[in-house]
């Protein structure tokens, strides 16, 4: 069955986040005003393996859910960038390192129930260490993590962003 929507109205705005009210019928329970959070930039995510190393991981804190984990580098796409720009330039932004090409893994819609943001994941063979990170606030502590303790990590919940869980788990099923 397919929602249908008679029209929207903001509720807050920003640069960075939308919320809204969308009129829709909902089959079966009439019409409904439901909340709807727009994010105006997609996101990129890569996924950086070496074959010697692990992945390239950081280690950081969130301050909306007080947690710490590891993380794939990843941020939004900037206006008159396209999604693979976006994901080599968070990688050398954030770690140091410098990543000679990205390709496509998965695109996918985190909530796509509520929030219409898009996540693009990529995936670098290796990367160049150039220097320290441009954006040293991104992560307390940068590594290679070998796969088996990357595997290990998801399994215990020290890897639980969501971007970073769905392209691993995504790329892991691509090595086996």
């Amino acid at each position: 069955m397919k929602w249908q929507t008679f029209g929207e109205r903001v509720v807050y705005d920003s640069p960075w986040v939308r919320l809204t009210l969308v009129d829709v019928d909902v089959p079966g329970h009439g019409r409904i005003d439901h909340h709807v959070v727009r994010i105006p930039a997609h996101a990129s995510g890569t996924v950086v393996h070496d074959p010697q190393r692990g992945l390239l991981l950081l280690w950081r804190h969130r301050f909306i859910t007080d947690s710490w984990g590891w993380e794939v580098p990843a941020g939004r796409v900037d206006p008159g960038e396209t999604p693979a720009e976006a994901a080599s330039r968070e990688v050398l932004e954030e770690t140091g390192w410098r990543v000679d090409e990205v390709r496509p893994l998965m695109t996918y819609h985190p909530s796509n129930g509520s929030v219409d943001q898009t996540f693009h994941v990529f995936v670098a063979d290796g990367a160049t260490y150039v220097g320290e990170p441009s954006d040293p606030s991104e992560s307390e502590r940068i590594a290679w993590v070998p796969l088996e303790e990357v595997r290990r990590l998801v399994r215990d919940g020290s890897l639980g962003d969501g971007l970073s869980v769905t392209g691993i788990l995504r790329y892991l099923l691509e090595l086996d």
